[in-house]
C-alpha cells in the first residue's frame, strides 16, 4: 500500500499530542520527519511519519531528549528495526464513524469492511441526512465524499468541523486535498479507495481509541 502523505499538521497535533510549534521545531532543528509541502503551502505527513512522531513523542515523555530521541530514531531508520506498536486500550466500545457516500456501491464497500475492523457506521448518501443524523448522535470520527449532495461535501466538513470537531477523512474522485484542509478535514484520500488504507487511516485519526476489541462471541 503506497504511503501518501495524507495528514495535516494540525490532525497529527491533535492524535499524538504534540503541539504544532513542537512539530515545526522538531523539523527545523533534526531534520528528521519532513512532510511535504502541498501546492497550497501545508505541511502533510504520511502513515509513515506519524509512526515516526508517534516513536518520538513516547521516548521524549519516557525522559529522553527531543535530541536523543531524534538520533535513536535515526537509529532505528537506518537499522530497518520496527518502532513502536501502540497499545490496546482498555475499553472495548465500539465506535461510531459516520459515512458520508453518494455512490451507493462504495458506500457498501466501505461499510463492510468499516464494520469488520469492529466499527459501528452511521451511512448517509446526502448532506441533509448527515446533518440529521449528527444532532442526533455526534460520530467518534466522519468519512465525507467531497461530491455529496452536488458537491456539498466541502461545507458539511467544514460544518462538522466547526460544531463538534470530530476527526475528519475527506474522501473524493478529484484532488481536492487542499480544498478540503481549509475546510477543516483532518485528512485526505483520492477515491478509489483501498480497503486497508481506509481502515488505517481512520484509526489513525482516532488515535489510541481507534484500536477497537473485538468482540468474543457468545457460545
Amino acid at each position: 500500500m503506497p504511503d501518501h502523505p495524507v495528514f495535516s499538521i494540525g490532525a497529527v497535533a491533535r492524535m499524538l499530542g504534540i503541539p504544532v510549534p513542537t512539530l515545526r521545531t522538531w523539523q527545523d532543528r533534526y531534520d528528521v520527519v519532513i512532510p511535504q509541502r502541498s501546492p497550497g503551502g501545508h505541511r502533510l505527513y504520511s502513515r509513515q511519519q506519524l509512526e515516526q512522531l508517534r516513536f518520538l513523542r513516547d521516548r521524549v515523555s519516557a525522559g529522553l531528549s527531543p535530541a536523543d530521541a531524534h538520533r535513536l530514531l535515526l537509529e532505528r531508520l537506518h537499522a530497518g528495526g520496527r518502532l513502536n506498536d501502540a497499545d490496546i486500550p482498555s475499553d472495548g466500545t465500539a465506535l461510531l464513524i459516520l459515512l458520508a457516500e453518494q455512490d451507493r456501491f462504495a458506500a457498501e464497500f466501505a461499510e463492510y469492511f468499516l464494520r469488520t475492523e469492529g466499527y459501528n457506521v452511521g451511512l448517509v448518501v446526502d448532506e441533509d441526512e448527515a446533518l440529521a443524523q449528527t444532532e442526533q448522535t455526534v460520530p467518534d470520527a466522519a468519512v465525507i465524499d467531497l461530491l455529496l449532495s452536488s458537491g456539498r461535501g466541502l461545507q458539511l466538513c467544514a460544518h462538522l468541523h466547526r460544531r463538534f470537531d470530530v476527526p475528519i477523512l475527506a474522501i473524493s474522485t478529484l484532488e481536492l486535498r487542499d480544498e478540503a484542509l481549509e475546510a477543516g478535514a483532518s485528512a485526505f484520500l483520492q477515491k478509489p479507495l483501498e480497503s486497508l488504507q481506509l481502515v488505517a487511516t481512520i484509526e489513525d485519526l482516532l488515535g489510541q481509541s481507534g484500536l477497537v476489541r473485538r468482540r468474543t462471541a457468545e457460545s
